[in-house]
């Protein structure tokens, strides 16, 4: 089994984990100072910095850009909405594209406003998906599917399970995999098949990780440090490694009460350790 935790080479920050106090450059400079690998931007942290820039600052700072954050949220009201969506999503391949990313991660939207039709809902997302899947693959650009759990289907993610995106994924074909975040799969107990499943089958496009905390406080922003939760991530990661993956290890945190509270170079230092021995 390789060992995914041991070489900083091999950890990538989600700007999210930070983006509170600083700006995408000062993150940019943060993780090259403590030899961070990669790094995986939000689409408005890169368009207030600019695009081109971004890019620029990335490959001086010798980084991977291992995802962009994000595309998706398909699923809308009516026929211009759609279109309005894929044609967003289109951008959001080119953004990736100019930054050199991994992938484009796709956080596939929940119902559309007004509705309560959660299969309508699904499929305007595979419809979505398949639209801009070819204008995908002309740009080399891979879309990872992120299952989100459960309790973002109204709202944020209607693919929720890792079998759920690993069957679009086999229907939409090549170029289309997943983002695998440990905070949304973790409680899953089909997992270890489907971590296996997606590597046979060269899906596994990203592993992110972060912790479950009891009590959490708040779904979205209460998310914990690895370590600092009940979440098994060794057991985790080594069903990744056993997949196959040998990519980055993504640590992605919204931490309103905590971590966004805390000096960003003693966040990374943790996020370093931890990922050297929680991991």
């Amino acid at each position: 089994m390789r060992d995914l935790s041991k070489d900083t080479s091999l950890l990538s920050l989600n700007t999210a984990t930070v983006r509170k106090q600083w700006t995408l450059a000062q993150i940019i400079d943060g993780c090259a100072r403590h030899d961070i690998g990669g790094i995986s931007p939000w689409r408005d942290q890169v368009a207030e910095c600019g695009l081109d820039e971004a890019a620029r600052l990335v490959r001086d700072a010798g980084l991977k850009v291992t995802g962009l954050c994000r595309g998706g949220m398909f699923p809308a009201a009516g026929k211009a909405g759609l279109q309005a969506n894929i044609e967003d999503n289109k951008r959001a391949i080119d953004e990736a594209a100019t930054l050199g990313a991994e992938c484009l991660v796709l956080v596939v939207g929940g119902l559309p406003e007004g509705s309560r039709d959660l299969a309508l809902a699904r499929s305007q997302v595979f419809d979505g998906i398949g639209a801009v899947s070819e204008y995908a693959r002309s740009c080399k650009m891979p879309l990872a599917i992120e299952p989100l759990h459960p309790m973002y289907a109204a709202d944020r993610a209607c693919v929720n399970t890792t079998a759920q995106a690993l069957d679009m994924c086999d229907r939409l074909g090549d170029g289309v995999g997943v983002a695998l975040d440990a905070y949304h799969v973790w409680w899953d107990p089909d997992i270890e098949a489907q971590i296996a499943r997606a590597g046979r089958n060269g899906q596994l496009l990203a592993w992110h990780v972060c912790d479950w905390l009891v009590p959490t406080k708040d779904l979205l922003l209460d998310r914990g440090m690895p370590g600092d939760g009940v979440i098994d991530l060794k057991k985790l990661r080594g069903w990744v490694e056993d997949a196959g993956y040998t990519g980055s290890c993504e640590v992605e945190i919204f931490s309103q009460d905590t971590w966004w509270t805390k000096d960003p170079d003693t966040v990374l230092k943790t996020c370093i350790e931890r990922h050297q021995t929680v991991v």
